[in-house]
């Protein structure tokens, strides 16, 4: 495991993470690493939902959608 060493973080920004890591009963250093995984997973979401996106096409969208049955909706699902 890697130490991240000399990281500024705003004095209030710390107080709450102390807060929240003792309520939870992690430490900070958990946190910490539970927040960049947050992130980084966040981000790699984002990337891989834009190659899907570039991946996409309308006529493909409309073929699919062609597929959809022609049918009303039932009653809980209509909008009122």
């Amino acid at each position: 495991m890697s130490v991240i060493e000399n990281i500024a973080v705003p004095e209030s920004l710390l107080k709450k993470v102390r807060e929240l890591s003792e309520r939870e009963g992690i430490t900070i250093d958990q946190f910490v690493s539970s927040a960049i995984a947050e992130k980084a997973s966040a981000w790699a979401t984002v990337e891989y939902l834009k190659e899907r996106a570039r991946r996409g096409s309308r006529e493909k969208f409309l073929q699919a959608l062609g597929k959809v049955p022609k049918v009303e909706p039932d009653e809980e699902d209509k909008l009122e």
